[in-house]
């Protein structure tokens, strides 16, 4: 009970710190670069530029019904930290409208602005939370479709930068195209951790040797599959081992210079669960 609770507090803090820098994406990035980069924050940047609405309190009375149609949805826990996300972000933007650091080249916006809100987002999802509005939108059609949050924040969010084509300009619409594809992509990223990790595949005839330079030289376990040389015919083993980058960078040395024979590769694990990456390294240890 005590570590579900742990876990809670953890999501809403991920939840909160999230939609902070959403917030702050919008007020710093894409308000003063007039990007209408998709979601209920595009909608609230249309009209403020058409009747200067309130950012913040249109974003706030927007959420609203939404919110409700995800916590139907989505279940009572996740419309908790969508409730937060609903309410922190328009907060946060309130509190910030008045920030001296702004960016209004679109370029610059676009970019960085995807970046901020990208990070944002994926923090808010890997929380397990929502900022609402159209945020909530496409967690309910990743339930549906299956596909990444990444790519239904896309879909979601292109059908409101396209409508504000009629509002700004075409140039202003394809600013504001690439950074929600750059914050769509960051949100992938954010919540995989891709390169984080590496899965080395190594194929050798010594594998008593490789075996112990992977658990004495970096401290990590392996899995070996009993394998034939396709060319020579010979009992190979295939060893697999998941380790940090700079336990990856440390093997490879050993490698080269133990067993420069061995057949090594290197590839970009995007997210690993299991013992010494989601559970603690050790068996001993408290969860």
């Amino acid at each position: 009970m005590k570590q579900h609770h742990r876990t809670l507090i953890k999501e809403y803090i991920l939840v909160i710190f999230g939609a902070t820098l959403v917030a702050l994406s919008y007020n710093t990035f894409l308000l003063p670069s007039k990007l209408a980069a998709g979601g209920i924050s595009g909608v609230s940047t249309v009209l403020h530029e058409l009747f200067g609405f309130s950012p913040a309190l249109t974003q706030f009375v927007i959420n609203i019904p939404i919110f409700f149609i995800g916590w139907m949805v989505l279940g009572k826990d996740f419309g908790g930290k969508t409730l937060v996300g609903t309410f922190w972000v328009p907060f946060m933007i309130g509190i910030t409208a008045n920030t001296p650091i702004t960016v209004t080249n679109p370029l610059l916006g676009a970019l960085y602005g995807g970046i901020v809100l990208g990070i944002g987002l994926g923090i808010v999802y890997i929380g397990k939370g929502s900022t609402g509005g159209t945020a909530s939108i496409a967690q309910i059609l990743k339930k549906f479709t299956g596909k990444s949050s990444g790519y239904t924040q896309l879909v979601v969010d292109g059908i409101v930068v396209i409508s504000s084509l009629f509002v700004f300009s075409l140039e202003l619409t394809l600013f504001a195209l690439m950074a929600i594809y750059i914050s769509s992509k960051t949100i992938d990223f954010v919540q995989l951790r891709t390169s984080a990790s590496k899965l080395i595949v190594i194929i050798t005839e010594d594998e008593w040797k490789v075996q112990e330079l992977i658990r004495n030289g970096i401290d990590r376990g392996l899995t070996k599959v009993r394998s034939v040389g396709g060319y020579s015919n010979h009992d190979k083993t295939l060893i697999l081992c998941v380790a940090e980058q700079q336990e990856a960078v440390k093997l490879k040395g050993l490698l080269l210079q133990e067993v420069p024979t061995a057949f090594v590769i290197f590839l970009n694990a995007s997210e690993i669960l299991g013992r010494g990456f989601s559970l603690d390294k050790y068996y001993g240890q408290k969860l």
